[in-house]
């Protein structure tokens, strides 16, 4: 990817290695105009035909690339099956690891408003660009929130249109894994056009993008999830072979599917509390004989209280016996499919009045359908007597308390039923309307820039859920005759189905269609966001110094945005079984901004300062919701000799926090018991800090959850959430040799940064809080600090667990590091021969969730890598130009986060260096251009680590740094008329 350090006065090299000259210019992290790039924040170009060299088929996969995040983790399309902000299908950036909301994306310098589903949105998503009018992409990795506003914190991201583009192109393009039994592809077709004259220029394109979906059978590290334990995985006895998990997202011995819980009420326990033992049973193979609370179908068993069944949990048992694969889980989307249709227009009228201004104008419509498929379990709870439960010992079973299905009375059998997959779906509708006028101002020299813009977002999302009303009245029956039931309310319920009867069929997931059409049911959301924006801003030489002018620039902004998310009644009336209900999510709030930056020339030409320049920006910020504050920065470029210059800035910043986590709804939901991480804790392979600290407060290590997991979140605005604040640091220095005549040009850049993030606003999500909390060292978890300090267990209910998971302020987040970028170029032959090296180093990434927390350094860790890199080399002559390039990312481990030896633990938490090989080659004719190439080349497989702690796809980490398609074949054709 071409890399342009701010120093180095060119772009990209076109096929021909022309240097682009421009007379002046405003490059992102400034809004001066100057005649040179020389700017004191570091600043990357990717280019319009490097992004095609490298075979990227849109913006987004050029945007979420190592060598723009640096190898940080970003939400994109193989997330469609987790809760992330902005919702499934929806692509973000964020950088320097600080997240999206703390990253500005704009378009020809003007901000790009939110869009995604449900009501967590807050960060422009990518799917929205316009790929086929982008020119350029300038990346700032610096904060810069004096001059852009509240939210870049840790970077700006500008996409540049191609503002001067005249004729007719047709563009297409096929990205093609060659490892995925022809799944995962994508598709882009373009069409971009544009006209000009005396007084007048419009341009425009039209665009098609679909990527086929991914699923886990496509891959073969994702089709059999193991524990992938160092010392060997659990062997089924069934098989032979390890078991597979591809239920779960991280393995950890799976979940249970086609197995019923079973039990008897026992004595109550010291705090008076009812309890439940098991029963007698034949085992499994594999499993010591005794009494057990899970069995699961065998036509095999004859005699004793559970014929026909097998036994498969219990104390003692290993919990890898039961049942966890089933083939439907393969049919899950590991990549979202997607289909968006892009119309993006702009132009501009010479009024001839006005300072010479020019009337402008922009118009960006964007629509994406994307889906995910899944897999449901379902869990069947039938009320002690029911008579869907067959005649004999079974009946007087008692497994637990009611959990919400039997109108107060105890379970009787509980069946765990591979339900099967089920399907999401999004449709957004993005507009986006821009008009301005710009022209010079009445002091000589000055211009000034008046413009407005209307976003919108519209999103519905659905999805297939279980409906709680009705799976209470299915299973409140009567029967009419034998192996006949009826609801026991359908004269007041006609619709009613009766749910199956308990036998072999049911447990194994064959369901009757009818009850299944009537329980469980597509349910729908809406979310629309608003934003007006109205910007002034003059620019201009303010007086002179000997060194040169001093440069101003002064502007004023309103920003008023508006979110409205609906989630579905079922949603809103908690009706959604093993599901969380939400409220919705309305609310709005407003900013008035003043700001200004100024730029002089102190020294030029001098001895030992060829140049010094002094640079310096501030804002003033005011919100209806937050108050207002200053922030301001500072920035330094010296020159001592040509070859050598030193840059630097120092920063502040202020961010409200996001709509979203202001006034997301009031949501309450339970999770299943077995996400309890004490459930069956004394089984094998259970992460030994887990089994220490489940220990340490008196539970026993058969401990059966049968209370679900609450979890409580909501807005922040109603837990006193604050602003966040930062500091953001970068000293840098740029060499540019002159070499001796015909050794080519050189230049180098390294930057050091520095961000500290203050009462930082985050959100965690009940599951991490739980895992990242039992998991943590003994140490940690007894005194309660951090994630532990988000949970309750309560004795009295059975011992059931309370997540606290609203978006709370972060002590501290701090990223350090530093850049390192060479670029080398040399005509070689009848060419030229061009080298690109970038690296990105991270010396501390800590945080602590309380102020009283131990800084926790997340460096090195798994997804979070010290050094990540990329590199290319290309070779141009006459009308062809070849390149190779490398990415990598190296090695991480987590074994000293988790107190873990790695000389004894059975957990694999040690990841290898991940190296991936780009080739392509471009040939130009006479009005049309072929690009081909093959991603991936030498099909590299993502690294494999332990499930139990870190989210999986397949037995890999999910971390967007890693390739999940293998290698994949690209051809690019354009035709210009």
């Amino acid at each position: 990817m071409a890399l342009t350090a701010p120093a180095i006065a060119q772009t990209a090299p076109t096929s021909n290695q022309d240097v682009t000259t421009v007379d002046e210019i405003v490059v992102v992290g400034s809004r001066i105009r100057r005649d040179n790039y020389n700017a004191p924040s570091p600043t990357q170009v990717v280019t319009r035909e490097e992004a095609t060299l490298q075979g990227f088929a849109s913006t987004t996969e050029a945007l979420q690339s190592t060598a723009v995040t640096g190898g940080t983790s970003q939400i994109n399309s193989s997330y469609g099956n987790y809760v992330t902000d902005g919702g499934p299908g929806a692509n973000t950036i964020g950088l320097r690891g600080l997240g999206p909301s703390r990253t500005l994306v704009l378009l020809n310098g003007r901000r790009v408003s939110p869009a995604g589903s449900r009501g967590s949105v807050g960060s422009a998503d990518l799917n929205v660009l316009p790929t086929s009018m982008i020119d350029r992409v300038e990346v700032l990795r610096d904060g810069a929130s004096s001059v852009y506003g509240s939210d870049a914190v840790a970077g700006v991201v500008n996409i540049q249109t191609r503002r001067n583009f005249e004729g007719l192109t047709l563009e297409a393009q096929r990205n093609e894994p060659l490892e995925a039994n022809g799944n995962g592809g994508s598709t882009r077709l373009s069409l971009t056009a544009g006209a000009r004259g005396d007084r007048w220029r419009a341009a425009g394109s039209a665009e098609y993008y679909q990527r086929d979906e991914l699923t886990l059978r496509d891959r073969e590290f994702t089709r059999c999830q193991t524990d992938g334990r160092r010392f060997g995985d659990y062997i089924d006895p069934m098989t032979g072979e390890s078991k597979c998990y591809p239920i779960t997202a991280t393995g950890s011995n799976g979940s249970s599917i086609n197995t019923i819980g079973v039990g008897v009420e026992g004595p109550l326990d010291r705090a008076g509390n009812r309890t439940f033992v098991e029963i007698d049973g034949t085992g499994a193979a594999g499993v010591r004989p005794g009494k057990y609370n899970r069995f699961r179908p065998n036509s095999g068993i004859t005699t004793g209280p559970m014929a026909g069944f097998e036994g498969v949990g219990g104390a003692g048992v290993n919990l890898n016996v039961r049942d966890t694969f089933d083939d439907r889980m393969l049919n899950q989307s590991l990549i979202t499919p997607v289909e968006i249709v892009t119309l993006y227009g702009e132009g501009g009228y010479q009024l001839n009045a006005l300072g010479n201004a020019e009337l402008y104008g922009e118009v960006l419509f964007n629509n994406r359908e994307s889906s995910q498929t899944g897999y449901r379990q379902v869990a069947l709870d039938y009320a002690v007597g029911s008579p869907l439960i067959p005649a004999g010992d079974l009946r007087n079973s008692v497994f637990s308390a009611d959990q919400g299905l039997n109108k107060g009375q105890d379970i009787g059998v509980r069946a765990f039923i591979g339900f099967g997959n089920d399907r999401s779906h999004q449709e957004q509708r993005f507009n986006r309307n821009v008009v301005g006028l710009k022209g010079n101002f009445f002091i000589p020299e000055w211009r000034y820039d008046l413009s407005a813009s209307y976003s919108k977002s519209r999103a519905e999302y659905t999805s297939e859920q279980f409906l709680q009303d009705r799976l209470i009245a299915s299973l409140d029956v009567i029967q009419t005759a034998p192996g006949q039931f009826q609801c026991r309310e359908l004269a007041s319920n006609p619709g009613c189905i009766a749910a199956p009867a308990l036998n072999s069929q049911t447990v194994g997931g064959i369901l009757p269609k009818d009850w299944v059409d009537y329980v469980f049911r597509p349910v729908k959301g809406v979310t629309e966001f608003e934003e007006k924006i109205v910007s002034f801003g003059i620019d201009g030489p303010l007086f002179d110094l000997p060194a040169g002018k001093v440069m101003g620039f002064f502007g004023a902004e309103w920003r008023d945005s508006k979110i409205n998310d609906t989630p579905s009644l079922d949603s809103i009336n908690a009706n959604l079984y093993n599901y969380s209900s939400s409220q919705p999510t309305r609310g709005s709030d407003s900013v008035w901004e003043v700001f200004g930056e100024i730029e002089a020339p102190l020294l030029r030409d001098a001895p030992f300062a060829k140049e010094l320049t002094l640079n310096g920006s501030f804002r003033y910020t005011d919100y209806d919701s937050y108050g207002d504050d200053t922030t301001y920065k500072i920035g330094l470029v010296y020159r001592p000799i040509d070859m050598l210059t030193f840059r630097g800035t120092y920063g502040t910043s202020y961010r409200a926090p996001a709509l979203f986590e202001q006034f997301l709804g009031a949501t309450s939901g339970f999770q299943s018991a077995s996400v309890d991480p004490c459930n069956n804790y004394g089984a094998d392979g259970v992460n030994e800090n887990r089994v220490a600290n489940c220990s340490s407060i008196g539970l026993p290590s058969n401990f059966q959850a049968t209370s679900s997991v609450a979890v409580y979140s909501v807005g922040g605005a109603a837990n006193n959430l604050k602003a966040e604040t930062s500091t953001n640091m970068t000293i840098g220095v740029v060499l540019q040799p002159t070499l001796p005549q015909g050794w080519g040009d050189l230049a180098f850049a390294v930057d050091y940064y520095e961000i500290e993030v203050e009462n930082g606003v985050a959100r965690y999500g009940a599951t991490n809080i739980l895992s990242d909390c039992y998991n943590s060292r003994p140490e940690d978890f007894a005194a309660g600090v951090g994630m532990c300090g988000l949970i309750t267990r309560d004795p009295a209910k059975n011992n059931q667990l309370s997540v606290e998971n609203g978006y709370v302020n972060l002590a501290t987040d701090i990223v350090k590091g530093l850049d390192y970028t060479l670029r080398y170029r040399k005509d070689v032959g009848p060419g030229t021969a061009l080298f690109n090296l970038a690296v990105t180093q991270y010396t501390e990434i800590s945080s602590k969730l309380f102020s009283d927390d131990p800084l926790e350094d997340y460096k090195g860790m798994i997804n979070n890598p010290e050094f990540t890199g990329t590199a290319d080399i290309s070779y141009s002559w006459n009308n062809w130009r070849v390149r190779y390039g490398v990415e990598w990312i190296q090695g991480t481990d987590s074994y000293d986060f988790y107190g873990l030896d790695p000389a004894t633990t059975s957990y694999d938490f040690d990841v290898p260096d991940y190296w991936l090989h780009n080739t392509s080659v471009q040939y130009r004719g006479e009005g049309w251009t072929v690009t081909a190439g093959v991603r991936n080349l030498l099909n590299e497989d993502p690294p494999t680590i332990s499930s139990g702690l870190y989210n999986r796809v397949g037995n890999a980490p999910l971390y967007s740094g890693y390739d999940y398609l293998g290698r994949t074949a690209f051809v690019n054709l354009t035709k210009s008329f």
